[in-house]
């Protein structure tokens, strides 16, 4: 058995000091617009968002106690990164005090977990002061890959009413087995799309090499569009959107993009907010780039025989990079109602376009 896939002891767990390394200075690009050009988004297909739903993966478990945030794929390298907060009691290289899970929510402390499609655990990383986690996207590299995600937790201001707080810019960097990143970190090249948002994430649409920015300003979520060497170089994206009225009210939890369309999801676990178990209240959500409108709105019932079931995250997947019209939109759920053990994860995807 490879020894990155045994199951660690509670004191390796809590402690991870061997191995890690902490670095700190960073590259940063200003994007120079956030409106949106004439450009319009070259016209798709789009998932079908009525169709059944197919398991990947079912409860897979991973290392630490909070549930599963967001997830993306390498469909270059066939990995699977998933993102966490980091659980109350875990001592990281050049801690000196105990932190519980309520400080590192408030903290933006995030753990990266990278695993094959297996499910088998094959590398994990920590962040400390990124955010949430709600959406991260992966960019494949040789055998490895870089990781985008929010950063620059604005610790000026109270956490919500869950206790967590989110980034303010977004961070670029390589995944590396067994570090731990400060947000000073000469590893990362931050970029401000949009100067003053907040709530700031990416993903990316793997078939056409755009990355899709959410983010709050003034109150108002948009969502805009780029071509991804254009955001890196610091350029205009394609277009910018305001969320649809349909997610207003509703407990959001994560979004991707392919081709012509945003999807979104959202819903609560069972138990809570009206959430009936065996049928659930996780909704996607396809919304046109060109035109900002809906175009569906579906409930989802994959996972639902899970015993706890809540949505977290969706992503794109191409299984076989010789045929990248082959996509799958996956949906993650969280898995593991018990508050002292390891999280466990399910992936399920559509992939019938129309």
């Amino acid at each position: 058995m490879n020894p990155e896939m045994r199951t660690p002891s509670r004191r390796q767990l809590l402690k991870w000091g061997g191995g890690l390394v902490g670095v700190g200075a960073f590259g940063s690009v200003m994007l120079t617009s956030s409106s949106a050009s004439a450009a319009a988004v070259t016209s798709s297909k789009h998932f079908d968002l009525t169709a059944a739903s197919t398991m990947f993966l079912r409860e897979i478990d991973l290392q630490e106690t909070r549930v599963l945030q967001s997830f993306a794929f390498d469909n270059t390298n066939k990995h699977l990164y998933t993102a966490q907060l980091v659980q109350g009691g875990r001592e990281l290289p050049g801690e000196t005090q105990f932190y519980d899970g309520a400080a590192r929510a408030a903290q933006g402390d995030l753990c990266i977990t990278r695993l094959d499609w297996g499910g088998n655990e094959i590398g994990r990383m920590y962040l400390k002061g990124f955010g949430h986690g709600v959406s991260i996207a992966v960019e494949p590299s040789g055998n490895s890959a870089y990781l985008w995600t929010e950063c620059d937790v604005d610790m000026t201001k109270n956490p919500d009413g869950s206790g967590n707080r989110y980034g303010t810019k977004i961070a670029r960097f390589k995944f590396a087995n067994g570090a731990v990143l400060t947000t000073a970190s000469a590893a990362l090249t931050k970029y401000t799309p949009v100067a003053g948002s907040t709530n700031t994430t990416v993903a990316i649409d793997p078939a056409n090499s755009r990355i899709a920015h959410r983010y709050n300003l003034n109150g108002t979520w948009k969502y805009a569009l780029y071509d991804l060497a254009t955001f890196k170089s610091g350029g205009s994206p394609l277009t910018t959107i305001t969320q649809v009225s349909d997610l207003t009210g509703v407990t959001f939890q994560g979004y991707t993009t392919y081709g012509q369309y945003l999807y979104t999801i959202d819903g609560t676990a069972y138990g809570t907010s009206g959430s009936v178990e065996g049928t659930g209240n996780t909704y996607i959500t396809c919304v046109d780039w060109n035109t900002g409108t809906k175009v569906d709105r579906q409930l989802t019932k994959a996972g639902s025989s899970l015993s706890y079931r809540e949505p977290e995250g969706l992503a794109v997947q191409i299984p076989d990079t010789s045929n990248m019209a082959a996509v799958r939109l996956h949906m993650g759920f969280a898995s593991g109602a018990d508050a002292s053990a390891p999280k466990q994860a399910s992936f399920y995807y559509k992939d019938v376009l129309v």
